[in-house]
């Protein structure tokens, strides 16, 4: 059964809601870095070549992080070297400071995102640094990427919850986001890294920033929140949703994160909502079917496993 085959009504958008929402598709890179067996370079190119075609344009693609940390990911640039970009599509890469960049602009890529952390002990564990010293390795990598004329993305991850200190204030997320900001990237994600927020809260993280306008929002999935969250996300003007096909990921540096917000459920509320996103549902869920049969296992995605029977 098709998602046109439902018989869904015909639906009116919400004055309250964009038009049109970005997602931000980070299957190939946050999906797969977390699987506990190395994804073949063949099988990642038709993953994002069937997401493409599906007509998701943001595919974040890879991650220059050292392979010791991210094995996974010790392909990046056979990857990048064996990719065919389809016209409109962007393939961003996450690289983590100054030697990333190095191979990423080597790699020829056009669009970066760089990782920080909203909290301490995540920056410590994560990046081996502390919660200010992160930016001495993030200002360098920032710079030189805006001389090249790379567009930089900045993640800030633990915005709502760490699982080593609990709760984490919003002054502190907005510290940390603001001053990437300021630092020259274009766009900020926001971060639940480990699925514990609630729409009030992330209201309440929202309103503490300047321009929500360059703000995203990546909701994991832990408690079932991740599309209320989005909801009253999109309700505060945000207008790009990181989304992962099939449900795929985690974090492999908090084993508490469960999987990230699957794109096929998002694509089905936002279709339900009038919002458009210009993303063919049906041939996004039989992209996750096939992932799903590759990778040995269903995919978690509700709506997949729905629609796919």
């Amino acid at each position: 059964m098709g998602a046109r085959d439902v018989g869904l009504p015909d639906v009116v958008g919400s004055a309250s809601l964009p038009s049109r929402v970005t997602i931000w598709e980070v299957g190939a890179r946050d999906g797969l870095q977390n699987e506990s067996v190395v994804v073949p370079v063949a099988v990642k190119l038709e993953f994002l070549d069937r997401l493409a075609a599906a007509g998701l344009s943001v595919l974040e693609a890879t991650s220059f992080v050292h392979p010791k940390w991210v094995p996974q990911l010790a392909d990046a640039a056979e990857l990048l070297a064996g990719l065919s970009p389809r016209p409109g599509v962007v393939y961003p890469v996450l690289v983590p400071n100054e030697r990333g960049l190095d191979r990423a602009l080597e790699a020829g890529v056009t669009h970066i995102a760089i990782f920080a952390s909203a909290t301490e002990t995540f920056a410590s564990r994560n990046l081996n640094r502390t919660l200010d010293s992160q930016f001495e390795m993030f200002e360098p990598t920032v710079s030189r990427a805006l001389a090249a004329g790379l567009d930089v993305r900045g993640y800030v991850s633990m915005c709502f919850g760490d699982p080593w200190e609990g709760p984490v204030a919003r002054s502190q997320v907005v510290a940390v986001g603001e001053r990437l900001l300021e630092m020259g990237c274009s766009q900020l994600s926001l971060g639940d890294t480990i699925g514990v927020a609630t729409p009030g809260q992330v209201e309440s993280l929202l309103e503490g920033f300047r321009d929500v306008s360059r703000l995203a929002v990546h909701f994991h999935d832990t408690y079932g929140q991740a599309l209320s969250n989005t909801l009253a996300a999109l309700r505060c003007g945000v207008t790009t949703v990181d989304s992962s096909a099939g449900g795929l990921g985690g974090c492999p540096y908090a084993e508490s994160a469960t999987g990230n917000l699957a794109t096929e459920d998002l694509v089905w509320m936002l279709d339900g909502l009038g919002v458009e996103t210009g993303v063919d549902l049906d041939k996004l869920v039989e992209t996750s079917v096939w992932m799903a049969e590759q990778l040995g296992r269903p995919s978690p995605s509700r709506v997949v496993r729905a629609l796919s029977k």
